[in-house]
């Protein structure tokens, strides 16, 4: 997109580069600003190396808060991680009461107190400057975010367990594992996973060009719809451990990816839980198991598999 937006968002403002502050009579209306002028203000541009991919697409950035919006998400706090220049941040403060934007670049973070200092002084926008993974973050009614690829993993295991409504972009790839079911390509460790926390569903495809520079891959955006899974886990910790454990082995059969992955999941008795489990399902590969068969299996392993016990756990 080039500087002038077909939507008619509002051009470059004297004034409001660097950290400066805007007062409330200059400040743009919430979601009015054009992202690539909020890029020439905050005079950056994205860079690959550092994992920096500014969303610029004004119909992407005015659909992420819908998607909130159409599931009837609780927008009284929204929490924002990756604001990057605040192209999202507008759209946010534009649906939402409140915004805590979280940004770990500590000149964007300056930038973003200086663009949005109006929404600031309000009381409406809280700008977090660190690494969401080690930030304390707040409590928060949902979370739409354009996620940095390389910690998305993380960040969204460590959004999902909150138990709060999520619209997040993604890697293509990554967000159809996310959604996939039993018995597809997809299918695996990040699907089971994602499940036991939420509903998820890939609600859009972004193409590169929606990016500033374009990223090698694809994008996608996920909405997660909170629920407590259909089964019971004996242990969450080792649940997870089993998981990651059999899925490394996802071609050989559950019985030969339980025995081989001892070291992983902390059996200390795999045989016994191979011996005590029903057979078609050790016949079964892990990518046709159900998350309820998963934790069954967890369950069995726990109380018969002596986990904690085997000396490379």
């Amino acid at each position: 997109m080039n500087g002038e937006s077909p939507s008619g968002r509002e051009a470059d403002s004297p004034g409001t580069g660097g950290g400066g502050s805007n007062s409330s009579a200059d400040s743009p209306e919430p979601g009015t600003r054009d992202p690539d002028a909020l890029l020439r203000r905050a005079g950056v541009r994205g860079d690959p190396d550092r994992d920096q991919h500014f969303l610029v697409d004004d119909r992407v950035l005015d659909r992420l808060p819908e998607y909130a919006g159409e599931a009837n998400v609780d927008l009284s706090h929204v929490l924002e991680i990756g604001a990057g220049t605040g192209a999202l941040t507008d759209r946010l403060l534009a649906a939402a009461d409140r915004v805590t934007a979280v940004e770990r670049d500590p000149d964007l973070a300056a930038f973003l107190r200086g663009e949005f200092a109006a929404e600031i002084d309000a009381g409406r926008l809280t700008v977090v400057e660190g690494d969401a993974l080690e930030v304390e973050l707040p409590e928060f009614t949902a979370s739409v975010s354009n996620l940095p690829y390389g910690p998305s993993s993380e960040l969204a295991f460590r959004l999902l367990p909150e138990k709060r409504p999520l619209v997040l972009m993604f890697q293509r790839e990554f967000a159809e594992r996310m959604a996939a079911e039993p018995g597809t390509d997809d299918y695996g460790r990040l699907s089971v996973t994602a499940g036991h926390y939420a509903d998820a569903e890939v609600v859009e495809p972004v193409p590169k060009e929606a990016f500033s520079p374009p990223p090698a891959v694809q994008s996608a955006v996920v909405r997660t719809t909170p629920r407590d899974p259909d089964y019971e886990v004996d242990d969450e910790d080792f649940f997870m451990d089993f998981l990651k454990a059999v899925f490394t082995q996802r071609r050989k059969t559950m019985r030969n990816a339980v025995r081989n992955t001892a070291h992983i999941s902390g059996l200390g008795d795999p045989d016994a839980v191979v011996d005590a489990a029903d057979e078609d399902l050790m016949s079964a590969r892990a990518g046709n198991v159900t998350p309820a068969e998963f934790a069954d299996l967890a369950t069995l392993a726990y109380e018969v598999g002596e986990p904690g016990e085997h000396p490379s756990a």
